[in-house]
């Protein structure tokens, strides 16, 4: 384990009586763009525009029905249901996401030691990587709850101690994301404004938060001007596709009130030179299992 270090200067304010913007102070891709990746030039150059990156096809359906098949094993589990790392939906009690999956699950493990994984992290980011936070997403059909807009680094600046834009999420389906049942939403270009939410951090806000966003929620005045300047996109594709998006990208989903569940693989890599320190906005440290503290890269 990796003893946390000092908090340093906050470039990305955040947490205050008011809501701050604040440019982006650091690079979206990390690496020089002419070095040999698994990330092309020309889609390389659309993620540091658009701040993500869509891939028809990461793995295999083979592949999927072998995570699948994981994913029901593991939310049927009453030992994983009791773990603090299992969050519920707050009205049907179904799971809703299940926490530090690489380390619960070595078939999970695997997947993100897979060089079509991780490697295409090093690229964006130009270092080595450990994994910030991984979970599983199940979302049922008939009434599963969504993610309100919000950029994940500044839960993460605030609450984890991450000190600058240096990580990358990837949600890979493994369900069909149709236009109806509660897809990624992502406003292009949003990535390269940081806005900074107002109202303090209450201690223990991620039990409340994980079910359902408040504290670093951004004010509906700030959304309707980065969606009338950035536009939406959504997400859709088959089981085994995947979007590589920018940690600061302003996104959501929405509520999934088809039949057609909404499934998916979320892993966050962060760059090794980007270690968490103590956090900037709020009075103690998520646990573990949401903030990583094990700082070892993925190998």
């Amino acid at each position: 384990m990796t003893v946390t270090p000092e908090k340093t200067n906050d470039l990305y304010p955040s947490r205050g009586a008011t809501e701050v913007s604040t440019p982006r102070q650091d690079p979206v891709v990390w690496s020089d763009p002419d070095a040999p990746g698994p990330i092309g030039a020309q889609d390389l150059h659309s993620y540091e525009r658009d701040g993500f990156l869509a891939v028809e096809e990461l793995i295999t359906p083979d592949e999927v029905a072998t995570y699948r098949a994981e994913l029901d094993r593991l939310v049927s589990d009453p030992r994983i249901r009791a773990d603090e790392r299992s969050i519920v939906e707050p009205k049907s009690r179904e799971i809703r996401s299940v926490f530090e999956v690489h380390r619960i699950s070595e078939v999970f493990a695997e997947l993100v030691r897979d060089e079509r994984v991780v490697g295409r992290a090093r690229q964006i980011l130009g270092s080595d990587v450990y994994v910030h936070q991984s979970r599983i997403n199940v979302k049922p059909g008939f009434g599963a709850s969504g993610f309100y807009w919000h950029s994940d680094f500044e839960t993460w600046h605030a609450e984890d101690g991450l000190p600058r834009m240096r990580a990358v999420s990837v949600s890979i389906a493994l369900t069909e994301n149709h236009d109806t049942n509660g897809g990624l939403m992502i406003m292009p270009g949003s990535h390269r404004t940081f806005l900074g939410c107002a109202g303090e951090t209450p201690k223990d806000n991620y039990k409340k938060s994980l079910q359902m966003q408040d504290a670093g929620t951004p004010s509906n005045e700030a959304l309707t001007g980065f969606a009338e300047k950035h536009g939406i996109k959504l997400f859709t594709g088959k089981a085994g596709s995947a979007t590589w998006f920018d940690c600061n990208c302003m996104h959501g989903s929405g509520d999934n009130i088809t039949p057609f569940p909404r499934s998916n693989v979320f892993i966050v890599f962060n760059s090794v030179e980007n270690e968490a320190v103590e956090p900037f906005a709020a009075p103690v440290r998520r646990p573990d299992f949401i903030g990583a503290r094990d700082f070892t890269p993925v190998r």
